[in-house]
């Protein structure tokens, strides 16, 4: 595809359906140091986007700032037409967005059960909720049901990263947000993550936004963005994902 193709494209999947998440100039420093610059990015209702490049490059950094964990310099965040730029973790949180960070962060000292019902917390907009756990958390991830009175540090690691994608679910996000969800992970694992987080778009229309490096996984979204030293640098259909740019921002 060439660089006005890829225009063109990216402002048919900007403008031609409604958006979940719009990132505009977002420009994050550490210190003095630019780590992102002027990151452009949005995600559609009901799609999958996925954020590719190689380690180091911003892609944790970007989740990070869409999660109000760091603030952005200049730029604005706006999550189905409302500005969230400046609100804190817990009001993005409420607002509909679920974030599974890089590593699960599941609480190993609680049960399966209770990591589960701790994503009810997020539920956004002040709804009140019964402590249970819905059917389509189990039809999802059925390796769940069985260890409910488990440990969560008794679980493998595989086993860990469902629970931390349910217990993001619990909360009933409109946003998904999932950092290498696939990371150490063994391959027949990823397999049933890939087809749970396919059927999450599928059956409830979540938006879904992915850091991911598996590239079977990567295929499964509809959209891409690849990130390069702390910029956007190329995007696409992920039907049209070239060699020339798998091995560029895939390749180890």
């Amino acid at each position: 595809m060439s660089q006005t193709d890829q225009v063109i494209s990216k402002i048919d999947h900007q403008s031609s359906t409604q958006l979940m998440l719009q990132i505009r100039d977002v420009n994050v420093y550490y210190g003095e140091s630019h780590i992102l610059r002027d990151v452009d990015l949005s995600v559609p209702v009901g799609q999958m986007v996925c954020l590719i490049g190689r380690n180091g490059v911003g892609k944790t950094t970007l989740l990070k700032t869409i999660m109000g964990l760091l603030k952005p310099r200049t730029g604005t965040i706006t999550l189905a037409e409302q500005l969230i730029t400046h609100k804190s973790p817990d009001q993005r949180a409420k607002l509909g967005i679920g974030y599974v960070p890089q590593g699960r962060e599941i609480i190993p000292r609680l049960t399966v059960k209770e990591n589960l019902l701790l994503g009810l917390e997020a539920c956004r907009r002040g709804r009140g909720n019964k402590a249970e756990i819905p059917e389509e958390i189990f039809s999802l991830f059925p390796v769940l049901e069985s260890m409910l009175s488990r440990m969560g540090g008794d679980l493998s690691g595989g086993q860990q990263q469902q629970l931390a994608i349910a217990r993001a679910l619990m909360g009933k996000p409109r946003l998904l947000v999932l950092d290498e969800p696939t990371e150490g992970i063994q391959p027949s694992i990823i397999l049933e993550i890939e087809a749970a987080i396919r059927q999450i778009v599928k059956s409830t229309g979540i938006s879904v936004l992915l850091v991911e490096q598996h590239l079977h996984f990567v295929r499964q979204a509809d959209w891409y963005y690849a990130m390069q030293k702390g910029g956007i640098v190329a995007s696409g259909s992920t039907s049209e994902l070239s060699q020339q740019v798998i091995q560029r921002f895939l390749a180890v």
